[in-house]
């Protein structure tokens, strides 16, 4: 089952560059940006036009932004565009800028045990799946894909931790989707 919830920038932000005159360009990304495929197209053009390696860092958008505060990496592209902000706002980024969007889809398993398909919006969805105890894998891993989870059960006003049906993985996209799908549970996906 697919709804479509949110859309949401996905946006690079440069920081100081402390390995350009290394020939080194050091990016952390989000796992979904790395697992895309965005990058093995990219890669070879950057490097062309700017005679610059690119060693790219896959981990979740908090991880990604930490490692720029401390100085760890040139360059994050990330999708959370308030902890991006943020990270602009307190001085560790400059030039923050809209690349790309996705979409954000609640998924789960055919039979809908939480009633997803009928909702009208999308606090209603979360509400449904709340309500109907039918389970939910959260990422629960710090990463745009968490951060616009948080986002969502706060627009809904419901507390999901601590609730059995609401599982924290601390994990990348990849796992959690296969662990939803193994338990025949949902959660939010982007793409």
């Amino acid at each position: 089952m697919l709804k479509r919830i949110s859309i949401l920038a996905i946006l690079i932000v440069w920081t100081f560059p402390i390995s350009a005159a290394e020939g080194v360009v050091h990016l952390a990304t989000s796992t979904s940006i790395a697992n895309s495929g965005l990058l093995t197209v990219l890669r070879p053009a950057f490097e062309k036009s700017s005679g610059l390696a690119l060693k790219v860092t896959a981990v979740g958008t908090g991880r990604a932004l930490r490692m720029g505060r401390q100085g760890a990496v040139d360059a994050v592209l990330v999708h959370a565009p308030e902890a991006e902000s943020h990270f602009v706002f307190t001085g560790y980024g400059i030039d923050r800028r809209p690349v790309m969007f996705n979409y954000f889809v609640i998924v789960g398993p055919e039979g809908d045990p939480a009633g997803v398909r009928e909702a009208h919006d999308i606090q209603e969805a979360m509400a449904r799946i709340a309500d109907s105890g039918a389970g939910f894998v959260s990422r629960g891993d710090d990463s745009g894909t968490h951060k616009r989870e948080f986002r969502l059960w706060d627009e809904a006003t419901i507390e999901p931790y601590g609730n059995a049906w609401y599982l924290e993985l601390g994990v990348g996209m990849a796992n959690a989707l296969k662990s939803a799908s193994d338990r025949g549970i949902l959660l939010i996906n982007p793409c």
